[in-house]
């Protein structure tokens, strides 16, 4: 049977917060649907269309942003490039006219209240995670296709496989982690290299380099934007940003000019335990402070959790002397792998798994790369990722007001210095006397997540979600 073969470029997605189950997914699910449609009709024999959001996606999200999103995604806007300073105008134009511009061509009428519909109560049986689109013609025909929204902005559209790439012949066939064991130790490669080699079945190395190098710019960019931003966060709560003010008090006035020169400042600001945590917290801040603002962030591997490898590879950067692009490309290729492996046998989806989908998967990720950047083995990156999850097993998902917010941003903040600490761990353990392999913590993990209550799942229906009493604006 063909092995699911997944990229490093399908685990790090560049896009727009908060979600990329919520956000990222039901966006490129009104891509898709966008462009099905043209082949199907012309979008100017439409009269109307209706977006219908299911499960998890109707729970929680307005809080995700995923009625925003669908209708962008409707209205051709790519979350790659599109301005985030023009969303909010968008969508209330969007509302206020009660017209759409359906794949940015052709304008028809639209009725937010009307035609967008939350369907709390139902869900659909493949993926708590489903949306529906709906195009009527003139004719009187209509046509419809449901797509499921599965973590990190990975998308299936019901009755196919939801592979968008073109399959190769690997070199390197990954499903399990003993499975990557085994290529590593039979040719001496780092899981770096493995992934290298698989990448260039679809592409040469170069353009893997340049495009693995354009996903840190906006991991960098994002950093940076979000350690000099302050004010409060969007959605009710009025969760105030505290990556800057940290920040202000870590760099104590000292000048500087761009990221650079930041990095430099950081450098000579000392290395004493505290600093460092503090950093570390602060870049993690940074980002999922930039990601609940519908800031641009980078997947890694979900929205929710995009903070914990930017700030631990940051830290590896600033306090590791990491700046180098090769360092920079090995660290992000070997925590590809790691996620891959987790996407395979378990999920990265809170909808389907809680929150150890998400930050439990993205510290293994972190905690592996950092591993073999310090020049742990490959059993040692194994071993780290498999002590990062282990410690996250049973982590609910269950956000306040369904907003990517309280208590997500600081369980970025955690989930990084955990993958420090599990890094640590593993580069002063002999790996062959291991009791628990990455595989054994997988299955673990998936069990768990089949075993979780579904109001533990990005409901919105459990946990601190129902715990702390706050009163949110109607939407």
């Amino acid at each position: 049977m063909q092995k699911e073969q997944i990229s490093v470029f399908d685990i790090f997605k560049i896009g727009i917060g908060p979600s990329s189950s919520h956000t990222l997914g039901p966006w490129r699910a009104a891509q898709q649907f966008t462009a099905s449609l043209k082949k199907q009709a012309d979008l100017a024999d439409v009269v109307q269309v209706k977006i219908l959001l299911y499960g998890s996606l109707a729970k929680t999200g307005k809080g995700h942003g995923t009625d925003i999103a669908v209708l962008l995604g409707l209205a051709g806007g790519d979350p790659v490039t599109f301005d985030v300073n023009a969303i909010d105008s968008t969508i209330e134009t969007i509302k206020q006219e009660q017209r759409l511009n359906l794949g940015g061509e052709y304008e028809i009428p639209f009725s937010y209240t009307e035609d967008l519909i939350f369907l709390f109560a139902e869900s659909l049986p493949f993926h708590p995670n489903a949306v529906t689109f709906q195009a009527f013609l003139n004719n009187g025909k209509a046509f419809s296709e449901t797509y499921y929204s599965i973590g990190g902005g990975f998308v299936v559209k019901e009755g196919e496989n939801g592979s968008e790439k073109e399959q190769v012949d690997l070199p390197f066939p990954v499903e399990k982690a003993s499975e990557l064991l085994h290529w590593c130790l039979s040719t001496g490669l780092k899981v770096s290299e493995v992934v290298m080699e698989n990448e260039a079945a679809w592409r040469p190395e170069a353009e893997t380099r340049k495009g693995v190098m354009q996903h840190f710019n906006v991991i960098r960019d994002c950093i940076y934007r979000g350690c000099h931003t302050s004010g409060f966060l969007p959605g009710g709560l009025d969760v105030a940003r505290r990556a800057s003010k940290v920040n202000s008090k870590l760099t104590a006035g000292e000048a500087y000019t761009d990221y650079d020169s930041w990095v430099q400042v950081i450098r000579k600001g000392g290395n004493g335990f505290n600093y460092t945590l503090d950093w570390v917290s602060c870049f993690a801040l940074a980002v999922n402070e930039e990601n609940a603002a519908f800031g641009r962030v980078v997947t890694a591997p979900t929205n929710g959790a995009a903070g914990v490898i930017p700030a631990v590879l940051q830290y590896f950067i600033a306090f590791c002397d990491g700046y180098t692009e090769d360092k920079i490309i090995q660290f992000i290729c070997c925590a590809s792998e790691i996620g891959s492996i987790f996407k395979k046998g378990a999920t990265i989806s809170a909808a389907m798994g809680g929150c150890q989908a998400e930050i439990g998967v993205s510290s293994a990720m972190a905690a592996a790369a950092l591993t073999e950047c310090l020049g742990g083995s490959q059993r040692q990156v194994l071993m780290a990722a498999e002590i990062a999850m282990e410690h996250h097993l049973g982590l609910t998902c269950d956000p306040i007001g369904g907003l990517v917010q309280i208590p997500c941003i600081e369980r970025n903040t955690m989930g990084a210095i955990k993958a420090i600490t599990a890094s640590q761990l593993a580069l002063q353990t002999n790996p062959d006397k291991a009791k628990v392999s990455l595989d054994a913590v997988v299955n673990t993990m998936w069990e768990t997540a089949l075993d979780m209550n579904s109001k533990y799942k990005e409901t919105s229906d459990g946990g601190l979600a129902t715990n702390i009493p706050l009163s949110l604006p109607e939407c």
